[in-house]
C-alpha cells in the first residue's frame, strides 16, 4: 500500500471522524432502548430490552476513545499550517461558541423532557425555559445536571476538547523537544505499549473517580481521553505506524474480540464482589481490548477509506451540526411518541427516522446561513463560495 503524500488530504481520517460520529448517534439512539439498571439515560421507553446489551457495551468501551484520538489527529493537521495563537484562538471561537448557543438553545428540550418523565418538572415548556434561564434551584435528580440549574447533556465534549486544546497548547514546547514515543513501535510492541498508560490510569484512578461528567473531577476520564487525543497528534503523519496498522489490523481486530469475549464471561461468571486482584486484571485487559479495537479501525481505515468518495465532503461538513442535534432530536421525538406505544418496531424506527431527517433538514438550513453556521460550528460562507461544492468547508470539523 502506497504511502500519503506529507501534504495529501488524508481522506481515511475524515471519512472514520464521519463514521465515529454516525456510530455516536446510534449508540445515543440505542441508549433509548437498552434495559438493564445500569444502562439509565435521560429518557427510556417503554420497550427497552437487554438484548443489545453486549453490541453496546462493546462500542461503549472505545467510542469516546476513538473521536478524541481523532480530534488529535486533526490538530496535528490543523497545527502544519497554524501557528499556535491563532489556532487556539480558532479553536475557542469554533468550540465555546457552539457549546453556550448549544447549553442555552439546542439542549434544554432534554432536561425538560427528562424532568417530565421523572415526575419532578411541570409540563409546559415555555415555563420550563422561564425558570431553566432564570436558575432556578431544582427538585433532586430532576435531570441530569440539576444541581447546577442547567446542563450541557452530550455537548460534553466540546467542553473537554477545548480544555485538552488548551493543555496541549501549553505542553507544546516541551512535547516538541521530546522523541515520538510510538514512531518506532512495531509489531507487538505496538499493539501492547500504548495501552499501559492506559492501563496505569485505570488502576490508580478509576476507583477514586466516577463518570460524572464533571469537568473539574473528572480525572480518570482525562487521564484516558487527554492520553489517546496526544496518541492522535503523535501518530499524525507517521506513514510507517500507519503501514504498520495496516497490517496488524486483523490480528488487533481477532485479538480485541478474543479479549471482549473474556471480558463478558468474566462479568457473567464471576461471583460479586470481585477481589481486588481480579478486578485489576479485568480493567487491564478491557484497556488491552480498547487499545486493540482503536488498532483495528485505524488500520482499517488506512485500508479501505483513504480515498475521496463522493459522499464525503457533504459528511465532513455534516459532521459538526449533525453532532450537536442528534440526542435534543431524538430525546424530543421519543418524548412525543413514547407515550402513544406504536410498538417495539415502529417506534425505534420513528425516531431513528426522525432524527435522521431532521438533523438533514436543519443541516440544509444551517449551511445557508452565514449567521447560524459559526453557532454550529462551521466556518462563514464568502459571497463568492455559493457555487462552490461542500468541500470548500470540509477542512475542520468538530473531531479537529
Amino acid at each position: 500500500m502506497q504511502a500519503a503524500l506529507p501534504n495529501s488530504r488524508r481522506h481515511d481520517i475524515d471519512a472514520l471522524r464521519a463514521i465515529a460520529f454516525a456510530a455516536l448517534i446510534l449508540y445515543h439512539w440505542g441508549m433509548l432502548y437498552v434495559g438493564g439498571e445500569d444502562w439509565g439515560w435521560h429518557l427510556k421507553s417503554s420497550y427497552t430490552t437487554e438484548a443489545i446489551q453486549l453490541p453496546m457495551l462493546a462500542m461503549n468501551r472505545w467510542r469516546m476513545d476513538l473521536i478524541f484520538l481523532i480530534s488529535g489527529l486533526s490538530v496535528h493537521f490543523l497545527l502544519r499550517d497554524t501557528r499556535i495563537a491563532r489556532f487556539i484562538a480558532l479553536r475557542s471561537w469554533r468550540l465555546l461558541l457552539p457549546l453556550v448557543f448549544g447549553m442555552w438553545v439546542v439542549v434544554p428540550i432534554q432536561p425538560y423532557a427528562e424532568g417530565v418523565s421523572n415526575g419532578l418538572v411541570q409540563p409546559g415548556f415555555f415555563a420550563f425555559l422561564v425558570r431553566y434561564y432564570g436558575h432556578t434551584t431544582w427538585p433532586a435528580g430532576a435531570f441530569a445536571g440539576w444541581e447546577h440549574g442547567f446542563t450541557w447533556n452530550h455537548l460534553w465534549y466540546l467542553a473537554y476538547l477545548w480544555t485538552y486544546t488548551c493543555v496541549f497548547a501549553l505542553l507544546l514546547p516541551l512535547l516538541k523537544r521530546l522523541p515520538n514515543p510510538l514512531a518506532r513501535l512495531r509489531g507487538l510492541h505496538l499493539l501492547v505499549w500504548p495501552a499501559v498508560p492506559l492501563m496505569i490510569a485505570t488502576l490508580l484512578l478509576q476507583p477514586h473517580f466516577k463518570d460524572t461528567g464533571d469537568l473539574v473531577h473528572d480525572w480518570y476520564r482525562h487521564a484516558m481521553y487527554f492520553t489517546v487525543f496526544l496518541y492522535g497528534w503523535w501518530l499524525g503523519t507517521l506513514d510507517g505506524v500507519w503501514n504498520e496498522l495496516a497490517g496488524l489490523r486483523r490480528r488487533a481486530l481477532t485479538g480485541a474480540i478474543a479479549l471482549f469475549g473474556f471480558y463478558i464471561a468474566c462479568a457473567t461468571l464471576l461471583p460479586e464482589p470481585i477481589a481486588d486482584a481480579m478486578q485489576s486484571v479485568i480493567w487491564i485487559l478491557r484497556n488491552l481490548y480498547v487499545w486493540w479495537m482503536l488498532c483495528a479501525i485505524l488500520g482499517y481505515a488506512r485500508t479501505y477509506l483513504n480515498r475521496p468518495f463522493r459522499w464525503l465532503p457533504y459528511a465532513t461538513e455534516a459532521v459538526y451540526p449533525w453532532y450537536m442535534l442528534h440526542q435534543s432530536l431524538i430525546i424530543a421525538i421519543a418524548f412525543a411518541i413514547v407515550p402513544m406505544h406504536l410498538g417495539p418496531i415502529v417506534e425505534p424506527a420513528l425516531v431513528l427516522l426522525g432524527t435522521v431527517a431532521g438533523c438533514a433538514l436543519l443541516h440544509a438550513i444551517i449551511r445557508r446561513s452565514n449567521l447560524l453556521r459559526p453557532l454550529f460550528g462551521m466556518k462563514r460562507r464568502q459571497a463568492s463560495a455559493a457555487s462552490m461544492s461542500f468541500a470548500s468547508d470540509s477542512g475542520v470539523s468538530v473531531g479537529a
